[in-house]
């Protein structure tokens, strides 16, 4: 995975007054911290940042953080985004800083492959239940997502985690038994099946009543 070098500023101020005429300004509140060392507040560009996101990298990527004045860079990944839920834009980020040479744990999403023949055939659905897998890697070996064929799903079959087939150097970081999809009936073959169930108790009663009669 490749690295997004930005320049930020260290931070003056601190405070809501303070960060929120730095949101005015065009920058962003944010704070550096882990690796052993001290938290760090700093300011991040808001357009510099947000261009930099935009180039398809995924929400794992690896920033080179370069401290103005100083020929500081560290690396760093971003651990918690603030959104304003109205305007929809970024009010703080919490960077975490990383050493390339030590793993990481990390959130990544699963991509489906292929038509399951469950579904093609059997008329079944398919249930995402997890979307995200969580694995442990090098930070420059995070992939941007895993595959998962699902080609030869059947009805009544499921995936589970220790299912996926993972890049090499990338080990997974939760329960292996924690269901990723399963393939079912559609709900309205479930209800359809359902009502049946319930109807043949009756007839049967009522067949009984009859022939005592």
């Amino acid at each position: 995975m490749s690295e997004l070098a930005i320049d930020v500023q260290k931070r003056a101020g601190t405070g809501t007054n303070a960060n929120r005429r730095l949101r005015q300004s065009g920058k962003i509140p944010a704070v550096v911290y882990g690796g052993g060392r001290d938290t760090v507040p700093i300011q991040v560009d808001r357009k510099t940042l947000i261009d930099l996101m935009k180039t398809g990298e995924s929400e794992n990527a690896i920033f080179l953080l370069k401290l103005a004045d100083s020929g500081q860079e560290r690396h760093a990944m971003i651990r918690d985004m603030q959104v304003d839920p109205l305007t929809r834009q970024v009010m703080h980020i919490d960077f975490q800083r990383i050493l390339m040479t030590e793993r990481v744990r990390v959130q990544v999403p699963v991509e489906l492959i292929g038509t399951a023949y469950g579904v093609k055939t059997e008329g079944g659905m398919i249930d995402f239940v997890h979307r995200e897998v969580a694995v442990e890697c090098l930070p420059g070996d995070i992939p941007r997502h895993v595959d998962l064929d699902v080609t030869e799903l059947r009805i009544g079959q499921h995936v589970e985690a220790r299912d996926l087939k993972l890049p090499e150097g990338v080990t997974l970081a939760e329960e292996p038994d924690r269901v990723i999809i399963s393939l079912s009936h559609t709900k309205a073959e479930e209800s359809a099946t359902a009502t049946e169930g319930q109807a043949e108790p009756e007839v049967a009663k009522r067949g009984k009543t009859e022939e005592g009669a």
